[in-house]
């Protein structure tokens, strides 16, 4: 039987989280940190631990089927792959920020200025689109001291909470790009049937994490009030009580709107609500 491979981060901000929603799938395997390859006991899968920067070209020249990487990475080494899955963690921002003490107050003015990245690919396309012509400097680490040791104007880095830039003395002045973790592909990998199976576990996986699973008591003169707030999967369960016109009602209700759902929901007579996580989805 054939075995897929898909590249993860070694180390770095999205292993933790990579390793995390394989295993989520079902997957058994040993996440070696010292290893390159780690195999899958239950699934003709192996997985690949490498710098994140590697990975896309790994799934480009088909080294690997698969990869989970950021939208940046991918962006910046500017790959032909197929983006299969969206995965919602990893989530930043590619900033240009600037010395909070500067003059910079529209993007014109960085027009002959310095800007140092690690991103200059993304970085030259955003400012040729802007019509602006900067001094593009790349560096490979500590972008954030070089204003300050004056090799740059400006920078251009990925922003999470933005304590980094403000403990630099530094404030964000244009957003770039949003970039998430993303699962991709090797051109032509989505047809694999293989590949469609893993995809459908990352989707139920993903799926439960955006909902919860509600059981709640209600009157049946309430029913329909109760049921109208309730989409569920495909509409909600109503099972008998052993107490007389009531009746309890399972479902599951988006995580984005939980708290305002479970308002109205006692409004319109719910009692006994009782709220569970989901492991998994599968439609």
């Amino acid at each position: 039987m054939k075995t897929l491979k898909i590249a993860i981060q070694k180390s770095g901000r999205l292993n933790e989280k990579s390793v995390e929603l394989l295993k989520n799938c079902g997957l058994n395997f040993e996440n070696y940190k010292s290893s390159l390859i780690s195999p899958v006991s239950n699934f003709p899968l192996e997985i690949l631990f490498l710098r994140d920067d590697d990975i896309p070209e790994y799934v480009q020249d088909g080294i690997a089927d698969l990869g989970i990487v950021g939208e940046n990475v991918i962006q910046e080494t500017e790959v032909e792959v197929s983006y299969l899955q969206k995965l919602g963690f990893g989530k930043c921002s590619l900033k240009i920020a600037v010395p909070n003490n500067n003059t910079i107050t529209v993007l014109d003015q960085l027009n002959g200025k310095a800007i140092a990245t690690t991103y200059p690919v993304i970085l030259g396309k955003y400012l040729k689109e802007k019509g602006i012509s900067s001094d593009i400097r790349t560096i490979s680490g500590s972008v954030e001291i070089s204003p300050g040791l004056g090799l740059s104007d400006a920078i251009c880095d990925l922003v999470s909470t933005g304590g980094t830039l403000k403990s630099n003395g530094l404030i964000p002045f244009a957003d770039v790009m949003s970039s998430e973790a993303v699962l991709i592909g090797s051109k032509g990998s989505e047809n694999d049937d293989l590949v469609q199976e893993l995809i459908q576990r990352i989707q139920s996986v993903l799926r439960a994490k955006e909902t919860k699973y509600v059981v709640l008591n209600v009157e049946r003169k309430n029913l329909d009030a109760v049921t109208a707030l309730l989409p569920g999967v495909k509409s909600p369960s109503v099972v008998p009580l052993a107490e007389v016109d009531w009746v309890a009602v399972h479902t599951v209700i988006p995580e984005r709107d939980f708290w305002d759902r479970i308002s109205q929901l006692k409004q319109a007579g719910a009692q006994g609500i009782v709220v569970m996580p989901i492991e998994k989805i599968i439609l």
